[in-house]
């Protein structure tokens, strides 16, 4: 590694979850355009297409539900076997429910920790015996503000992504003897459709989110594909463990 080429990831394949579509496809973007091959998975096959057409010839589309734990081995073993080596796993993909507690069902708090926990573990665990084999790997994990803040009405996203923390540190500290550095982002309020979504008509919730971000703007799905970017590469070749806050500000704003 040189100074010219620390953020490079030429030769390096990544796999994307939920790269589709949002700051998945924010990230891949931002990979490819640093040199890597970008997979990306997810369950909508039109809008993968859709993606890989716009990402280019290092972009490919792969099939998958990540909540289907029982296949989670095999088809690990056929992108290995179609692309030789995966360098970076991005555990993106996820689901949500907004629902009081009280009309949050044990099934919707299951499912959303089935995507987010259990479908990342299981995949993680799937690629770390070829990650370990390789000596230079990366793991990154998509937290989020509700890793550390509290939000009502969105306990099930709440945990999975506080969850993320935990496995973060627990696998940094199990992984990292084998070359494998795995760290986190928790994206603040980033200008996406969801976003858009969700404070459409609610003035109070927008000026809430601006009013305490010392910035007094959303973020870009960019800011979110290069900090991911800075992670796997080089450049942070001693950061381990760490989540990285892509917030303006918001986490420590008044």
């Amino acid at each position: 590694m040189t100074i010219q080429n620390a953020f490079s990831l030429a030769g390096k394949t990544a796999l994307i979850t939920g790269g589709a579509s949002g700051l998945g496809y924010a990230m891949a973007q931002c990979m490819v355009a640093a040199g890597a091959r970008v997979i990306i998975a997810g369950r909508n096959g039109e809008a993968g297409a859709r993606a890989v057409g716009e990402l280019g010839p290092n972009a490919a589309w792969s099939a998958f539900d990540i909540g289907d734990t029982e296949k989670t081995q095999s088809w690990v073993d056929d992108l290995l076997t179609r692309y030789g080596h995966i360098d970076i796993l991005v555990n993106n993909a996820g689901n949500h429910c907004k629902k009081p507690i009280e009309e949050m069902t044990v099934g919707d708090f299951t499912a959303v920790l089935d995507v987010h926990v259990v479908g990342a573990f299981a995949l993680t665990k799937a690629l770390a015996p070829q990650m370990k084999r390789l000596g230079n790997a990366s793991v990154l994990f998509i937290a989020s503000m509700t890793s550390f803040l509290g939000q009502p009405n969105v306990s099930g996203y709440a945990a999975a992504k506080s969850a993320y923390l935990g496995l973060i540190h627990g696998l940094a500290t199990e992984l990292s003897g084998a070359g494998i550095r795995v760290n986190g982002i928790a994206p603040g309020w980033i200008d996406t459709p969801m976003l858009r979504k969700a404070i459409e008509g609610d003035d109070e919730r927008k000026n809430k989110i601006l009013g305490r971000t010392p910035m007094k703007k959303f973020g870009k799905p960019a800011d979110i594909g290069w900090a991911a970017t800075y992670l796997v590469s080089e450049a942070a070749a001693f950061v381990n463990g760490h989540v990285l806050v892509v917030d303006g500000g918001a986490l420590i704003g008044f």
